[in-house]
């Protein structure tokens, strides 16, 4: 890939982000997404790739765009797998909440996981626990070896959670080890992203979400020096099937780093949408509006935070109409 594609990657988060920001705090979910996954792929035909969306908006005859197949740029360039979430969090925005973002990530042809449509067991830590948590192992287990490796009391150790049902024993077992946590309504691409950030104040994620999700995740980790590891959950007769076409036949295997994202090189890039702990939401100022952007590149572990300030004058299709 070449380098000059991770800029080119924060215009698409960019755009997906100052359309949806219009309808934060409206209650309407599905009209957030639609302007996100709109805005998103009219920038992606700008591009020079050749990008394959193997995580997108649903398969071809449930999405009008960003479907699984789809291929995307301007056609000269590289060939890449694309996956995408235009608005990560879209009861987020609707509610006006925290930490929703537009997200994309992209890496070599045939490198990223064709993740199914389904729940996912996930846990994630940054850089200093890479190597010591096991999805298999309890989760008093997992947090005493990430206190171990930053150096805290397990007390100290802050988890992140989505706030769901499924969760009430996962909550009661963190709980009795001693650890602090953080319950979310939506968003844990956001949430796995900042286990790899210090000032979060966020050291591992646990639970169960969305398997696409698990990819982004992985790409974004995978920048960051972190660490992701997964197991499929299926949650009916048609799902267990589509792991069987995939090859999935034991239901307990464990998708590693290597297995979300097999390339040594992978571009990920996140523009907050409503404000969160590590990026700010976009902000519309009369006749200007400006976003916050993280964008970040595997083979060079370089992280970027940018700044955007946009001309909604000069640029007045930005932002679509209400």
């Amino acid at each position: 890939m070449e380098r000059s594609l991770t800029m080119e990657l924060v215009r698409v988060t960019e755009a997906a982000a100052l359309s949806s920001a219009r309808w934060m705090g409206r209650g309407k979910k599905e009209e957030a997404d639609d302007a996100a996954t709109s805005a998103m792929r009219k920038v992606f035909d700008t591009i020079p790739m050749r990008g394959t969306v193997v995580i997108g908006e649903g398969e071809m005859d449930e999405a009008p765009m960003l479907y699984i197949g789809e291929k995307l740029g301007a056609g000269n360039g590289p060939g890449v797998d694309v996956a995408v979430d235009p608005l990560e969090g879209t009861s987020i925005v609707a509610q006006g909440t925290w930490n929703a973002l537009a997200v994309i990530a992209i890496a070599d042809e045939k490198t990223l996981l064709h993740a199914p449509d389904m729940y996912m067991k996930k846990i994630a830590v940054g850089p200093q626990a890479v190597g010591k948590i096991d999805i298999n192992a309890s989760t008093y287990d997992n947090l005493k070896a990430v206190a171990e490796a930053k150096n805290k009391q397990i007390e100290d150790l802050v988890a992140i959670v989505l706030d769901r049902p499924r969760h009430t024993k996962l909550v009661q077992e963190i709980r009795k080890a001693g650890a602090r946590i953080k319950l979310i309504p939506d968003g844990d691409v956001a949430a796995a992203i900042n286990t790899a950030f210090d000032d979060t104040g966020v050291d591992i994620l646990f639970g169960i979400g969305g398997a696409p999700e698990g990819v982004l995740a992985a790409v974004a980790l995978k920048c960051l020096g972190g660490e992701i590891q997964g197991k499929l959950v299926p949650s009916n007769d048609d799902e267990r099937i589509r792991c069987e076409k995939m090859g999935i036949k034991d239901l307990n295997k464990v998708f590693y780093m290597n297995d979300f994202c097999k390339g040594d090189d992978a571009i990920f890039a996140a523009t907050g949408v409503t404000d969160g702990e590590l990026l700010k939401g976009v902000q519309f100022k009369g006749s200007k509006a400006t976003t916050q952007t993280v964008v970040m590149r595997a083979k060079s572990g370089t992280v970027r935070f940018i700044d955007g300030e946009h001309s909604l004058q000069k640029k007045p299709n930005l932002v679509m109409e209400l």
